[in-house]
């Protein structure tokens, strides 16, 4: 079973469409989705869309799309197409979800508005949480070999969970 269902766009894809967005934030479990699925999709992909929905074409500074009915899909987003946006996508189904680096990215760009602010805070906090969680043994493992060789450590500032 796929994460969104694409039966309704009556267009069979070329390559997985790769889910940004809301959906994408609610597949990492970091908030729930909005009413739209935003997608980036090969420019096979878009071009044959584009023929199929004609009037529901949008060119945001360049960054192609087709936005029939709650899609929005995009050929590129902030000129980054599906081959670099893809990179460390999971596959969910009949698509695939853009990696968080890719979803820190892309709402780095959003930034300026509150809600990809917000987006960008809630990601940046779960890869923070994550890579801690998944090295704080090993580093500080390491650092201890490299503190016992330096007499007299005076710390400016030490912080994580065991402080």
């Amino acid at each position: 079973m796929s994460l969104i269902d694409l039966d309704r766009l009556g267009h069979a894809f070329t390559r997985p469409p790769l889910v940004i967005g809301g959906v994408a934030m609610q597949w990492h479990g970091l908030r729930p989705a909005g009413a739209d699925i935003d997608l980036v999709a090969s420019a096979a992909d878009v071009e044959a869309l584009l023929h199929r929905f004609p009037d529901r074409a949008k060119n945001l500074w360049g960054d192609l799309g087709v936005c029939p009915f709650e899609f929005e899909i995009w050929k590129t987003i902030c000129s980054y197409g599906y081959d670099e946006l893809s990179i460390g996508a999971a596959a969910a189904g009949d698509v695939v979800v853009a990696g968080l680096e890719t979803m820190m990215m892309l709402k780095a760009f959003a930034a300026a508005q509150p809600k990809g602010r917000s987006d960008l805070e809630l990601i940046v906090r779960r890869i923070l949480d994550d890579r801690y969680a998944s090295s704080y043994d090993a580093l500080t493992a390491a650092n201890e070999r490299i503190l016992a060789g330096v007499p007299e450590v005076s710390w400016l500032e030490m912080t994580g969970p065991d402080v």
